[in-house]
């Protein structure tokens, strides 16, 4: 149901075009998906095998907050601007 969308916000990253956004929508989904898949069964990530999508969580709000890099497309356009 997701995955199209997983698939272009993925795309989005890899590029860094748009970079922030797709970054802070895809840590949602990895927030909703632990709490969804994952939290039913225990809270604490080692105790019910959500510690891989809780570190993706983690680390698209890393990129959320850091932003693009100098060899992003949203640098490029920047710089061009």
């Amino acid at each position: 149901m997701f995955g199209p969308l997983e698939l272009v916000l993925g795309l989005l990253l890899v590029l860094g075009l748009f970079s922030r956004p797709a970054a802070f929508v895809a840590a949602g989904f990895c927030a909703v998906d632990y709490w969804v898949i994952h939290g039913t069964q225990n809270l604490f990530p080692m105790l019910n095998g959500g510690e891989l999508i809780a570190l993706y969580c983690f680390v698209f709000l890393f990129l959320t907050a850091a932003g693009p890099r100098p060899w992003s497309v949203d640098a490029a356009i920047r710089r061009k601007a």
